[in-house]
């Protein structure tokens, strides 16, 4: 799947799960790693990035078994994880380096992890992860008293060193989950109390499931704080489908003319709905329906019916809760009518990829009126784009945007260096050929 043709196709119609949520299933796996007993997170997302969180606890000796169901089971349930761990202080030295793939979340959140560990460890990446900043976790966790070893003074890989960690009260400069987990985890092993103060709202997860399985963990506002624990509880989990993937399929069924897609089983966090909101303010036609609770998750089915879209200006508060968005919220805005003005997301330039100038090259190559700002894009809305040779930088999101825009061009658009999307989204083409077919 290195590439993938795409043209126009008829109205997507039909109903669809997507992928379980990738955020999610990292910290299943971690936070069932550091309890006392057996854990199940049913419903794991196995795909690349969340397998890198899975292979380093096996490396450092957690028992962790994959039960796979069997096709046609009538459940969109496709896995169970049993994890059996000794709890937080269980952890072995791995005999070989920890590598982390592409995987942002799983090197950053670990290295947390690990600098409380009595054993020292390095973390590794691809070329992509080589190339990411890690010095946003290794300052406060220096602050901390980790003694931590990075190349050109913040990149991978990491060497982490044994030490005895201090608490600490800590305000990132930018509101990020990674950055608050690392701190959270590195928090759960210090005698105190450990406290990160953020500049906005960023995604939950982390201490959701903290709190259902006994840690000490208090949010008040934009402030959260964690105390030091010596035991957690199993935990018992069901990963609910992820809104980042299903934000593909959202926009799909608002572009492509005629189309009709009941989504199901979405996980709404709160801190992750700013996609829905977004588009709604477009003028999309998007309902909730089925809403209830799973695992302390709100999930909901999503009905979406093609929609004529306008034109709105974005700003950080709104980009904060739709930051994983960015690149399929952008070809939305490229079929609005007029211009749409988005600032305050100058963190994607440190994503898998520079997901700013990434969105703003390709969709030039599409004829779309563009232009880059330094925390954002104005884009100009084009009812007509042109076929193109686009690329994705390596980065899965990127891919899956640009293939989502050709399925509005009537010739041929090409996406090269589209095995990314396993990273997140395995059977992404199989499932956009499944919806085409049911018109």
């Amino acid at each position: 799947m290195n590439q993938i043709s795409i043209t126009s196709r008829g109205p997507l119609r039909g109903e669809i799960v997507p992928p379980p949520d990738k955020s999610i299933s990292h910290r299943a796996i971690m936070f069932s790693s550091l309890a006392s007993g057996t854990s199940v997170v049913r419903n794991f997302l196995q795909a690349e990035d969340p397998l890198r969180t899975l292979e380093a606890f096996r490396q450092m000796g957690v028992e962790i078994d994959v039960l796979n169901a069997p096709p046609g089971n009538g459940t969109s349930i496709n896995n169970e994880i049993v994890i059996n761990s000794k709890g937080l202080k269980s952890f072995k030295k791995p005999d070989t380096e920890i590598y982390c793939g592409n995987s942002g979340t799983t090197m950053r959140l670990m290295t947390g992890l690990l600098a409380a560990q009595p054993f020292n460890t390095t973390l590794t990446g691809d070329a992509s992860l080589s190339g990411r900043p890690m010095k946003r976790v290794i300052k406060p966790l220096s602050e901390m008293g980790a003694v931590i070893r990075s190349r050109d003074d913040g990149y991978p890989p990491l060497s982490i060193q044994a030490g005895n960690l201090k608490p600490i009260t800590y305000s990132p400069p930018v509101a990020s989950a990674q950055v608050k987990s690392s701190i959270i985890l590195a928090g759960l092993y210090c005698s105190g109390t450990t406290t990160v103060i953020e500049p906005g709202k960023s995604r939950d997860h982390t201490e959701r499931m903290l709190k259902s399985i006994g840690a000490d963990i208090k949010v008040n506002g934009l402030e959260v704080s964690i105390s030091g624990a010596d035991r957690l509880s199993p935990l018992d989990m069901t990963v609910p489908a992820d809104l980042s993937s299903a934000a593909f399929f959202i926009v799909a069924g608002l572009i492509v003319p005629e189309s009709e897609l009941l989504i199901q089983n979405v996980g709404m966090n709160p801190t992750r709905t700013g996609i829905i909101d977004i588009l709604k303010k477009m003028g999309a036609n998007i309902t909730l329906e089925n809403e209830t609770e799973i695992s302390g998750e709100p999930v909901a089915d999503i009905y979406v019916k093609y929609s004529r879209l306008n034109s709105i200006d974005i700003d950080g508060d709104m980009i904060l809760k739709a930051i994983d968005e960015f690149p399929i919220l952008c070809i939305a805005a490229a079929k609005a009518e007029g211009t749409t003005r988005i600032t305050g997301a100058g963190e994607l330039r440190v994503k898998e990829s520079d997901r700013i100038a990434a969105m703003a090259a390709e969709l030039k190559k599409m004829d779309v009126s563009i232009e880059e700002l330094k925390d954002g894009l104005i884009i100009e809305g084009k009812e007509n784009m042109k076929p193109a040779r686009a690329t994705s930088y390596g980065d899965h999101r990127i891919a899956m945007s640009m293939i989502i825009a050709g399925l509005t061009i009537n010739d041929e658009t090409v996406v090269s260096e589209a095995d990314c999307v396993n990273t997140s989204f395995p059977g992404f083409m199989e499932l956009i050929n499944s919806l085409s077919n049911n018109t």
